[in-house]
């Protein structure tokens, strides 16, 4: 049961941490807009405060050909010496377009795009909403997984409690024979099975979530401090109160209600 719950919390950890980057990259969406090399001062500034004034857009940022090419240096860094023997002015002024909060759903950024894209003083229109989509996809993708195994883990996990509570009751028989012939109630004879089954399934929960931390904790100390598109492992997040709370209670259901079904069929047979 503790290796289910682990399986099943490595999916919730996973998810929860996809959610996370995939939050982070929706709060940094931004527009990319070239400038035609043509235009003036006047011109770009014109432009800028149309674009300002856009209701889907919070701020502008202007990046002249200068700064374009310090920030490509500064991008390659040890390597920026490739550049020796090009103009300065090589790259292409840009606008940095940032979408409000409000509007940063897919199609509405899309739709925002290419109205920019008809805009004149634009050669090209960029935004990363490709790979936001992707993310999106791959999340969806984990937690449909998710399920689908942890289903097939949980069945097996259920019959197999069912079958070492059986073992328990086969044990106990003569005790179980001795509390009916003096009477005792069918629910004061399953209780004491029920109980053990939920603190077993609560104890292996435990185990899985002990398992998980340790397993974050090495996965921080071992493996290289970035990963590329998916930034520093130090930034990964344990899951939080509520999906922990959630293996727990599931391993105490699966403890208790393998034994709850073994139990049915053990009393029936017996009252046969």
């Amino acid at each position: 049961m503790a290796i289910v719950l682990f399986v099943f919390g490595a999916f919730l950890l996973a998810q929860e941490n996809l959610q996370n980057l995939l939050k982070k990259w929706g709060d940094q969406i931004q527009i990319n807009a070239y400038l035609d090399k043509d235009l003036g001062a006047a011109e770009v500034s014109l432009l800028r405060d149309k674009i300002q004034n856009f209701s889907e857009v919070e701020h502008v940022r202007h990046i002249s050909r200068q700064q374009a090419w310090k920030d490509f240096q500064a991008v390659l860094g040890a390597q920026s010496n490739v550049l020796e023997g090009l103009p300065e002015d090589v790259l292409p002024a840009s606008f940095e377009i940032f979408i409000k909060p409000a509007y940063r759903d897919g199609p509405i950024v899309e739709a925002f795009a290419n109205r920019l894209r008809k805009e004149k003083g634009f050669t090209t229109v960029e935004y990363p909403q490709e790979w936001v989509d992707r993310l999106s996809l791959m999340v969806l993708a984990v937690r449909w997984l998710m399920w689908a195994l942890t289903a097939i883990l949980f069945v097996a996990v259920f019959f197999i409690v069912r079958s070492t509570v059986r073992l328990a009751i086969l044990a106990r028989k003569d005790e179980i024979k001795v509390m009916r012939w003096i009477g005792a109630p069918e629910q004061l004879i399953q209780a004491p099975f029920v109980v053990e089954g939920m603190l077993q399934g609560l104890i292996g929960a435990g185990l899985s979530v002990l398992g998980l931390w340790f397993s974050l904790r090495f996965l921080r100390d071992q493996t290289p401090a970035s990963i590329g598109l998916f930034g520093s492992l130090d930034r990964l997040q344990f899951i939080d109160w509520g999906s922990i709370a959630l293996i727990l209670a599931i391993g105490s259901l699966l403890g208790a209600s393998g034994s709850v079904f073994s139990l049915r069929r053990f009393m029936r047979t017996w009252r046969g």
